[in-house]
Order: structure tokens, then sequence, then C-alpha cells
């Protein structure tokens, strides 16, 4: 795509993440062509907002854009997600990649194959304290990164009881597969993404099925526990190859203060990054002088991480070139960890992925 071409974008999936979605979209200067949905309330609203044409046949939009932005529910990706890469479209799919693994893997296949190029959406990893982070990691201030505690917790907060959020049959899980796919994915991603070996995980569900669940606030509407089947959190250990490790905590709701915390362990130095605050510190010590220990806090600007995810994708929609980060094979592998939490606890056992191998770049065959 020439350099002067405007990039003609199709939202699939109008609640209320497309129009965040949407409103970034404008802001970067993209052409925000049209919609998808299969709620005439959901295509009204938007098109009333964005003054733009919406659908609820998918290749009628399909014929109109360049590249397309998924936020559906999670079972609904694959279907959007194969059917825009066979029609030669790029795209940019919501976290997780499915609401299972085999589903994933579908995915993965037909990216692999497709000629435009998919991203998949991990916002966190464009915050600023991130980049400076991995900016160390790279000049290895840390050594050999070894560990990662990953907390994503929040002490009241299930969305919306009754909505898709809280059915296993449409999200594909709770907690774990909801916000929990965020933090394995920052964990991995600190670890530069090795093989996992084995994960031994206990999930729960303990506060979605109850008439007395307790909340100051909810995101969307509550309409009780009868339509709650799924996780509202999860412990995990994950193993993976040399020697690195990580220790997971993720709750929809508990009875401990929320914690958005990730501590970040390596040989030669450590860092906590409280992924709520954006604060970053980093841990380090000395024989200089004297034996010392050191913390140095570091202050950065604040930023709009799904805007700069999606400049890195519509610079890939303007290239041509697959990005090399948030790649499908990375969540894939993220997937994976996700099914092995659930299977390590309905089987009261650890899972071992051993034969699993770690993601590569890009899945692209034009890479």
């Amino acid at each position: 795509m020439s350099t002067g071409t405007p990039i003609r974008i199709g939202i699939v999936g109008l609640g209320n993440i497309g129009h965040y979605h949407a409103d970034r979209i404008v802001e970067l200067g993209a052409t925000l062509s049209g919609g998808l949905d299969i709620q005439s309330e959901a295509r009204k609203r938007f098109t009333e907002e964005y003054d733009v044409e919406t659908f609820e046949e998918k290749d009628a939009l399909f014929d109109t854009v360049d590249a397309v932005i998924i936020t559906t529910p999670n079972r609904f990706h694959e279907e959007y997600a194969v059917a825009a890469l066979e029609a030669g479209l790029d795209v940019l799919l919501e976290k997780p990649l499915a609401h299972s693994l085999e589903s994933a893997e579908r995915i993965a296949a037909a990216a692999a194959d497709a000629e435009g190029i998919c991203m998949v959406g991990f916002n966190n990893r464009f915050g600023n304290p991130v980049e400076v982070l991995k900016n160390y990691q790279d000049e290895g201030r840390f050594g050999e990164m070894k560990h990662v505690e990953a907390n994503y917790v929040r002490r009241r907060g299930i969305p919306g009881r009754g909505s898709w959020f809280t059915s296993k049959d449409v999200a594909g899980g709770g907690s774990v597969i909801d916000i929990g796919v965020h933090a394995i994915d920052l964990a991995l991603y600190f670890l530069d993404f090795p093989a996992v070996e084995e994960v031994s995980a206990v999930t729960r569900s303990e506060f979605g099925n109850r008439d007395d669940y307790a909340y100051v606030e909810m995101w969307g509407e509550d309409t009780g526990p009868e339509g709650f089947d799924v996780d509202d959190s999860a412990s995990a250990f994950i193993r993976c190859a040399d020697g690195k490790t990580i220790s997971l905590e993720v709750a929809w709701a508990t009875n401990r203060p929320t914690n958005d915390e990730f501590y970040v362990t390596g040989t030669d130095a450590g860092a906590l990054f409280d992924r709520a605050s954006h604060d970053l510190t980093f841990y380090e010590s000395g024989i200089g002088g004297s034996n010392h220990l050191t913390e140095t806090a570091v202050e950065t600007q604040a930023n709009d991480t799904h805007k700069s995810e999606q400049k890195l994708f519509l610079e890939a929609v303007r290239t041509g070139e697959q990005p090399k980060m948030n790649t499908v094979a990375e969540g894939l592998q993220v997937q994976r960890v996700i099914d092995a939490i659930y299977r390590s606890s309905e089987s009261e056992s650890a899972v071992s992925l051993a034969t699993v191998s770690p993601p590569t770049a890009g899945t692209s065959s034009n890479d």
C-alpha cells in the first residue's frame, strides 16, 4: 500500500470495545470505513456516532475495507478472523486469540496461509514503563531473566454477571481468559517467550455464583448468579525451559486487596512494574566502594497503549510487513497456557507442555 493511500478500517463487533478502537482509529488519521454487528441496535448506534455504513453480513463489510479490527465475544473470533484473512484483509484481533485452544489453532493455521498480516491485541506491552523495562533487558541490565510474579487481581470486579463474559460457552472461561490472559502474556513477554514445559493450577468459582455477592461497582449490568458458570479466580505455577518460571495470581473477585504488580527477577537485577499506576522500580546491588543495594524509580510519560498498538498495526498494513511483536504464534502460546491452567485444575494435577515449541517471530507464510 502506498504511503499516501488512506487505510480503510472496519470494526467487527460494535460494542464498547469496538467504539474504543474506532475512536483511536479516527485519532490516528486512518479512514474508519464501516462496522459489522449482528445486533441492529449496535449498528444504529455506531452509524450515529461515526457517520459510517454498518453491515450485518461480513462479506459486505470486507468488500469495502483494507483491514479489520475484531472485537466480538471470544467464541466468534475464529469465524470473522478466518474469513477476513481468507478475503486477503489484514487483521487486528482482540485478545484472547479465541475461546478455546482448538479454535485458536485454526486461526493460527489460517494466518500462516494468509497473504495479509494478523496481530493479537495485547495492548499492555505498549506501555512506556514496559518498553523501558524491555530496553534495559535488551541492554543486559537484568543478566539472565529467571522469574516473573504476575498479579492481575481485583478485589471486586466481575464484569456483568449474565453477560457473555460470564458464559463459558461464549467466553471460554472467566477471570483467567479475560484478564489473566494479559498477565500471562506480559510474563512470557518479559521472559522472551520461552518454551512452557509444565503448568500446575487451581481455578475457583467462589463469588460470582452467589446471591450475596457484594460489590460497589460493576462493569455491565448484573442479572444475578444464574448466568455465571466460569472461574472468578485462579492460582498457577508455570515452569518454562532453562529454569524460567512464572507464578500467577488472577481474580475478578477475592477477599484481598487489588493487585496489578509484576515482579521481574534476573540474575543481575530485578524490577517491579505496577500495571495500574504505571510505576516502575529497579532493584540492583553492587560491591563498588562498599556492598550496597539500590532502588531506582523510573518516571515515564503516560501513553494510550491501545493507540500505540494500533499505530504498529497501521504501519504493518501500510508496509505489508508482519509485525515482530503481538504475533499469532505468541497468542497461541498464551492460549496453550490458558488451556493448561483449566485442564490442570480439572484434573487436579500438573499438565505437561514439554513438546510444544516456543513461538517464532511471525506466523505468515510471506514473512
